[in-house]
């Protein structure tokens, strides 16, 4: 039997790769560090047997402090590298171990000063390199950059894409323009979506809301391109991550076994290469 997998999760030590998005008074919960010992007890609270732990700065510092965690309960890790750069001779500069650990790549799109980032010439040249080492990338954008964001994609088939936290529904109220950008991405068989970063609806009276954004990406993408991912430790500041998986099983309670084995362990399993 496959192992299920968390999809989408961070660690960080403050001392070595600061926070400064984490606001003391309304986040309090995780103002903290947040290590591997911590991942395996929230792993086992949600019955889940490994996670992809995702990069939460632009450092290639932090990057390789995950990479270096010997935790077998860390499936794989989603680094940073600077797209702007030589691509290949960063990968290339990592050790054997480190490379075989690294799974993708992603940068803060949503929070680059530059709003234009991901239609750079020189990301673009970036995206094929990563394509050509395997790597796919992880699009962490806001609702408003979805359609940019198809274009780039259409512009790179070679390339395998994956859109984080459903494309930022959490952060909009005009759903339509969501649901527009999300459904133009999913006509490109190289987009994949994570089913992420959304337990503040579960705990805010968005439940309706939530079921209609699983609704949609389940039918523009079908769930043999959708992954489970908990976005712990942020999920801390909504329903937390046992009622977010208790949320999203009942989500997808109505698909087949096969189908439901997809959202939970196969398509995360594939697209970063995680093997059995």
């Amino acid at each position: 039997m496959s192992r299920s997998i968390d999809a989408h999760v961070h660690l960080w030590n403050r001392a070595t790769d600061p926070q400064p998005w984490i606001d003391p008074a309304t986040m309090g919960v995780i103002d903290r560090d947040f290590a591997p010992a911590d991942l395996g007890r929230m792993l086992d609270s949600t019955g889940v047997d490994a996670a992809v732990v995702v990069q939460s700065s632009n450092s290639a510092a932090e990057t390789r402090r995950l990479l270096a965690h010997p935790d077998a309960r860390i499936a794989g890790v989603v680094g940073w590298a600077d797209l702007t750069g030589d691509v290949a001779a960063q990968l290339d500069g990592l050790g054997p171990a480190e490379r075989g650990r690294l799974v993708g790549i992603r940068h803060l799109v949503h929070v680059d000063p530059d709003p234009a980032w991901l239609q750079r010439p020189d990301v673009g040249k970036a995206l094929e390199q990563l394509g050509a080492h395997g790597l796919g990338f992880d699009l962490v954008v806001r609702w408003w950059q979805l359609s940019p964001a198809a274009a780039v994609v259409a512009a790179h088939p070679g390339v395998r894409f994956v859109v984080d936290h459903l494309g930022g529904l959490a952060e909009s109220d005009v759903d339509a323009g969501w649901e527009a950008g999300l459904r133009e991405l999913a006509t490109r068989p190289n987009v994949f979506a994570k089913i992420s970063g959304l337990a503040g609806l579960v705990s805010g009276g968005g439940g309706a809301r939530l079921r209609r954004a699983v609704d949609v990406a389940l039918e523009a993408f079908g769930p043999e391109r959708l992954m489970y991912g908990s976005d712990w430790p942020l999920a801390e500041l909504g329903a937390g991550p046992v009622a977010w998986r208790c949320a999203v099983d009942e989500l997808v309670a109505e698909l087949s076994q096969a189908e439901r084995r997809a959202v939970m362990s196969g398509t995360a399993s594939a697209f970063y290469g995680l093997g059995a």
